[in-house]
C-alpha cells in the first residue's frame, strides 16, 4: 500500500498560464542584459537549476554561485508578479484527488517532487491555495538531475514517517516521460496525467502504472492499493 505520494506541480497540479517561463525570461534579461534568452528552450519536465545551467551555456554566462544567485533573486520577483498577469489555475481532479487521499483510512503522506525551486514553488502553489497540504519534497534547488531529486524526496519521506519505504509505497504523479523516469529511478510506480507536457499516447508509451487524462479519471484508492 502506497504511504507516500509525492506530486510534479506544473502541468500536474497547476497550469501557471505560462508565467513561470516569463519569469525566467524577465530574471535573465534584467541580470544579464540579453534579451529572449529562453527561445528554443524546452521548460516541461526540466528543473530550474538544470535550466539555468543550459542558459548560462547557450548565452556564455559565466555558472558561478554569484551568478546563479542574481538571477534566482530576479526570478522569485518575477515569477510572482508574471502570476498575477497570467491566466492559470489548478488541473482537473487534482482537489478531488488531495481529497480522497486525505480521506484514505490510512492516508499517505503528501509531498512535493520537483523541477521548481522551492520557493518558487510555494510561491506557485500558494498563488492557488495550493501549498498546505504538501508535509515534505524534493526542490530544483536540491539538485539538478530531476532523477537525483527522487532520491532525495524518498530520503526526507522516510524523516517524516519515521520508516523506510521500499519503492512500491511511494507512488510518483507527473505529467511528462522525465517524471515516468523518475519515479523508475527509486522504484517507484508512476501515475502519468496528459495535463500538461504529453499527451496521452506519449506518456502509455513509457509504461508507466496508469496513464489518464487527468486526476478525475483515477480514484485516490485504486491509485493507492
Amino acid at each position: 500500500m502506497v504511504k507516500l505520494v509525492l506530486f510534479d506541480i506544473d502541468g500536474t497540479l497547476i497550469h501557471s498560464g505560462g508565467a513561470g517561463v516569463r519569469a525566467f525570461g524577465r530574471a535573465f534579461t534584467g541580470a544579464f542584459g540579453i534579451e529572449r534568452p529562453t527561445e528554443g528552450v524546452k521548460f516541461a519536465g526540466r528543473t530550474d537549476t538544470g535550466l539555468l545551467r543550459e542558459l548560462f551555456h547557450r548565452h556564455r554566462v559565466a555558472p558561478t554561485r554569484q551568478n546563479a544567485e542574481q538571477f534566482f533573486t530576479r526570478y522569485v520577483f518575477w515569477l510572482a508578479e508574471s502570476l498575477h498577469e497570467h491566466t492559470g489555475g489548478t488541473c482537473a481532479g487534482v482537489a478531488e484527488f488531495i481529497g480522497g487521499l486525505r480521506a484514505l483510512p490510512e492516508p499517505p503522506a503528501l509531498g512535493l517532487l520537483t523541477g521548481n525551486i522551492r520557493l518558487g514553488a510555494e510561491i506557485k502553489l500558494r498563488h492557488f491555495n495550493l501549498w498546505e497540504p504538501f508535509l515534505t519534497g524534493a526542490f530544483g534547488d536540491d539538485h539538478h538531475d530531476r532523477n537525483k531529486l527522487a532520491g532525495v524526496a524518498k530520503l526526507r519521506g522516510k524523516g517524516v514517517l519515521q520508516r523506510e519505504l521500499s519503492g512500491e509505497e511511494i507512488l510518483v504523479i507527473g505529467d511528462t516521460p522525465l517524471d515516468i523516469e523518475c519515479a523508475r529511478a527509486i522504484g517507484a510506480r508512476c501515475l502519468a496525467v496528459a495535463t500538461g507536457g504529453a499527451k496521452l499516447p506519449e506518456l502509455v508509451e513509457h509504461k508507466p502504472a496508469w496513464a489518464v487524462e487527468n486526476l478525475l479519471k483515477v480514484s485516490a484508492e485504486e491509485a493507492c492499493r
